[in-house]
């Protein structure tokens, strides 16, 4: 008789022929109750399938994040299913889980707009009462070939397919192509709601059919879901696109192209905010800022491995006779280049280089998106060419100069993800032994820092492993913003070398390093972090200054010249207005202080000052109040 070791480390026997369910019903019958499927030696099953030998064994519920993603997964089936009920003939592709939900994309027979999804949705709520069993049945390619003959889509994936490691699921008639595992019925699905309709070509190739791609989202309970669609609104209303608009820090336009922010006064203020705290606080740790242009010969990424690497994300080249030309995506042979054209010695190092450099990426035109994907983008980049006795010093430098920026922007909920190779040889650069070094030295300096860490593979530069810093903002998401990596291959590959102790010639280690990585990004979740209400250091403007009459102007702009003598940024709203006018058009500029100056602010030398968000006001000397305001920018709190 074989035996399942629960997490608890209990054995438990089980007889012959028995499935994962009549196991959870012997641990308990509210957690069989509540199971979705269960674990054996770390592998996700359904609840029918036999335990024919033992091992590990786990059940997994609805409220585990393996549990969510296999009761989206289930739910996107029952949405599959109502749109073949409903659009006969309509060809389903492909329908994973995602973050927060599901999608499938799918050859509609027939027009499929928002609109519809009401209707759509009510006819999953029928699947659903119909508690109809899910059912995973092993079949052979020439079956499987023979269920799809009227789907290319699915065809092509059978044909990467080998006989015994196909499956398909199936609830009443509905079937489909997938490896599972689901949940036991339909009637265990959770609560859902269809969200939106995109277009997406057929496995993400625009030379592909295009496809009708529909959104969902779904959670155990109405509660969960209810409170996820509360947080999606919350998100809409901090929607970086719709807040630079309105504040008027940024635009688009088709005259110079998708992808290329234009920043507005305000915006371009902050940009130089931004930028200008990074500067400040990377000076203070010796690094030192060059400048690198925005050409660069290709033949350099040829040398660098990005040519090879990363060639579909640059923009085609400019031909120069023979030379060829490429607009630059990243900077750090630039900054190699620049090493190299200095003898170094061992004296020398580390060596920090820092640079904001605007970069220029061939984004497909579909994955562009406000401010978060761009093709013109400035990156807060820093390389630190070192030895490898101080790796481990110079990652504890630019881990305080990460921790800090983040800390100074609210930014307390963060974690770090190691992100090495995965068995997708082609994407990296083949050197085993240099990726083993790096790697060891990357997990030593974080394991030093007692950091901790997970571990994602797929997710490594070509060159090398990253430690990525994954910040949640004030609603939960989770943003990718800081990375320090470990590269032991690319200054070989260039040619650095400094002279060592020993009088011979040494390959330097490179730390490539960006605290807030791209301008633009950062500057969309800064934000929606904030709502567009920013911290007083960070606001393109800190102060307007309202008269109450025409004959208040001029102390109005006596007020603006002294605190501008302050350095704080200013304005007068003169404009012909009402007070109470000037009052709420500048609340939602979201400006930190209002000022507001009559006859007896003029007389004595004061403001009467509104605080954001607050009612009440406040009559301060003028002395008075640019000291405090002083004190909070200089404090950056």
């Amino acid at each position: 008789m074989s035996s399942v070791k629960l997490p608890d480390g209990k054995q438990l026997e089980i007889e012959p022929g028995e499935k994962a369910r009549d196991v959870a019903e012997k641990i308990g019958k509210r957690l069989a109750r509540d199971a979705v499927v269960a674990k054996l030696d770390g592998r996700l099953i359904d609840l029918d399938a036999p335990l024919d030998v033992g091992g590990d064994f786990e059940v997994v519920t609805s409220d585990s994040s393996e549990g969510l993603e296999v009761l989206r997964h289930s739910t996107a089936h029952a949405m599959a299913q109502a749109i073949v009920e409903l659009y006969p003939g309509s060809k389903l592709t492909l329908g994973p889980p995602i973050e927060n939900g599901f999608f499938y994309d799918i050859e509609v027979a027939g027009r499929l707009t928002d609109e519809d999804l009401p209707r759509i949705e009510e006819r999953m709520r029928e699947i659903v009462a119909r508690d109809l069993p899910i059912e995973r049945e092993e079949v052979s390619k020439a079956e499987a070939e023979d269920l799809y003959v009227d789907n290319p889509y699915k065809t092509e994936l059978v044909e990467a397919l080998e006989d015994g490691e196909i499956t398909v699921y199936k609830q009443g008639e509905f079937f489909d192509l997938c490896r599972g595992p689901h949940v036991p019925s339909t009637g265990r699905l959770g609560a859902f709601k269809l969200q939106n309709i995109a277009g997406a070509y057929w496995r993400g190739d625009e030379k592909n059919p295009m496809l009708t791609r529909v959104y969902g989202t779904a959670w155990p309970t109405e509660k969960e879901l209810k409170a996820y669609l509360r947080r999606l609104e919350e998100a809409r209303a901090r929607d970086h696109r719709k807040i630079g608009k309105d504040l008027e820090l940024f635009a688009f336009s088709p005259d110079t192209g998708a992808g290329i922010p234009l920043f507005l006064p305000k915006g371009e203020m902050l940009r130089h905010l931004m930028e200008g705290y990074v500067r400040e606080v990377q000076t203070r740790h010796g690094y030192e800022h060059v400048w690198t242009g925005h050409l660069v010969n290709e033949a350099l990424y040829a040398k660098s491995g990005h040519l090879e690497h990363y060639r579909e994300s640059m923009f085609p080249p400019m031909i120069d006779g023979e030379t060829r030309y490429r607009l630059k995506p990243m900077n750090c042979p630039s900054h190699m280049t620049l090493y190299n054209s200095r003898a170094h010695s061992y004296r020398d190092l580390p060596l920090r280089y820092a640079e904001f450099a605007t970069l220029y990426r061939y984004e497909k035109s579909g994955e562009l998106t406000g401010l978060t994907r761009v093709r013109s983008l400035t990156q807060d980049d820093a390389h630190v060419f070192c030895t490898e006795d101080q790796i481990q010093e110079e990652f504890a430098r630019a881990l305080e100069i990460v921790r800090e920026v983040l800390d100074t922007y609210g930014f307390a909920d963060y974690r770090v993800q190691l992100s090495l190779r995965d068995q997708d040889v082609a994407k990296y650069v083949a050197d085993d032994a240099k990726w083993t070094r790096a790697e060891k030295e990357l997990r030593e300096a974080l394991d030093t820092a007692a950091i901790a860490y997970d571990e994602e593979a797929g997710e490594a530069a070509f060159y090398g492993p990253k430690a990525d810093f994954m910040a949640k903002d004030v609603l939960g998401r989770e943003w990718q913003l800081s990375t320090i990596q470990v590269d032991f291959i690319q200054p070989a590959r260039l040619g650095c070398e400094y002279i060592g102790e020993d009088g011979k010639a040494h390959t330097p280690v490179l730390l490539h390093r960006a605290v807030t990585g791209s301008t633009e990004r950062f500057m969309a979740v800064l934000i929606e972090h904030f709502a567009g209400a920013f911290p007083v250091w960070l606001s393109p403007v800190q102060a307007v200054v309202i008269p109450v009459a025409d004959r208040h102007v001029d102390y109005a702009s006596e007020v603006q010249d002294k605190l501008a003598a302050r350095e704080l940024r200013v304005e007068v709203d003169d404009s012909q207005n009402s007070m109470q006018k000037k009052i709420r058009e500048n609340s939602r500029q979201k400006i930190p202080y209002l000022l507001i100056v009559g006859d007896r602010e003029a007389d004595e030398g004061s403001v009467n000052v509104r605080r954001r968000g607050e009612k009440q006001q406040e009559e301060m000397g003028l002395g008075n109040f640019a000291e405090a305001v002083s004190r909070e920018v200089s404090s950056r709190s």
